[in-house]
């Protein structure tokens, strides 16, 4: 289950603490560490506030990095945090499934590192506007991206009970689902449903007070199931890992933190496909074309120390797997890349911007 308390409650007391920040360091210097004049490429996929970005940056004096975020409120911050780096990052409006098109604006063809921490950010939490917290009082927006339309508000006041109570039991796993929709859908009948709280107070009485008592907060798994819902986070995952790891070169890395088991599931997955030898077991030998072309770097997925749970309360639900490309595809992309410094032919970002 992803650890929304702990994520809320974290944000607000700790501040922008970056999740299992040493563990993920060790995990990608190898390839960051290139021994040539050639420039380590990092993708930050969900920059955030630049915590994990500004980490790499300082380690590895030959990293240049580029920053993908749906939400413009974080690159116009991360743009500022990022200042002593000026000429060593690009930064992106865009989704993380997008790091195709975004590569190819700026002529990368390979990439060292690619790391993704997915998930609702602090700064999303500590926005009361935004939404996403069910402990503030705010209108039902929960876009990560603001530009796009679709919002919470629009999700509970004209999803049908059964759309809803897929959404509640897939994404929020949430056990009274189909109560906690027919609740919602018999609310917005008397007037829409446009605030938090008064969505909270909905959830809340529709579920048994047995249940409540337990369990953490009562708002929290439609809070989540809804922001995944508006966000379409799951399936821009599913198209964001092979994504990122046909980007990498060999002996570039990939690491992820996922905060929710559906998240840890599509890693997993994905992963597993790119590091299993497919040769048919009936053969005598292994057949080279269907050799892994990963090796797992993490045994399962790996868990913040207690002691770092303890001062920074959103790690205590992580996860993090990594792995490392060490061989080619059959087809490669081909080698080379355009300076980052030089504007992409789309105009979708300009070194060291926000596009």
């Amino acid at each position: 289950m992803h650890g929304d308390d702990e994520r809320e409650e974290g944000s607000r007391a700790q501040g922008h603490v970056p999740v299992m920040l040493d563990r993920i360091l060790a995990l990608l210097a190898p390839a960051l560490s290139v021994p040539s004049d050639e420039d380590a490429i990092y993708v930050d996929a969900t920059l955030g506030l630049a915590g994990h970005a500004i980490a790499v940056l300082a380690a590895h004096p030959r990293a240049r990095l580029i920053g993908l975020d749906r939400d413009t409120t974080a690159l116009e911050r991360s743009q500022s945090r990022l200042e002593p780096y000026t000429g060593r990052f690009t930064l992106v409006h865009a989704v993380y499934d997008e790091i195709p098109g975004v590569l190819d604006d700026l002529g990368v063809a390979r990439v060292h590192a690619v790391l993704f921490d997915l998930g609702v950010s602090s700064p999303q939490l500590d926005e009361a506007e935004r939404g996403f917290a069910y402990s503030y009082d705010a209108p039902l927006d929960m876009r990560m991206d603001r530009t796009q339309r679709l919002t919470a508000e629009e999700v509970v006041n004209t999803y049908s009970v059964a759309d809803l109570t897929r959404i509640l039991r897939d994404y929020g796993e949430e056990r009274f689902a189909r109560r906690v929709a027919e609740a919602i859908v018999r609310e917005r009948g008397r007037a829409p449903l446009t605030s938090t709280a008064r969505l909270v107070d909905v959830v809340r009485g529709a579920i048994p007070a047995a249940s409540r008592r337990t369990g953490g907060h009562p708002g929290k798994r439609t809070f989540q199931a809804l922001r995944m819902e508006v966000n379409g986070e799951l399936a821009a995952l599913e198209r964001a890992m092979p994504a990122a790891l046909d980007a990498l070169a060999v002996g570039g890395r990939i690491a992820v933190l996922s905060y929710h088991s559906l998240e840890d599931r599509i890693v997993k997955r994905a992963l597993a496909a790119r590091t299993t030898d497919t040769t048919p077991p009936d053969l005598p030998v292994p057949l080279p074309e269907l050799q892994p072309r990963f090796r797992l770097l993490t045994r399962g997925g790996e868990q913040a120390s207690d002691e770092e749970t303890t001062t920074n309360p959103r790690a205590a639900s992580a996860r993090l797997r990594a792995a490392e490309r060490i061989r080619e595809e059959r087809r490669p992309r081909g080698i080379g890349a355009m300076p980052l410094g030089e504007e992409p032919p789309s105009g979708r970002s300009g070194a060291g911007g926000i596009a």
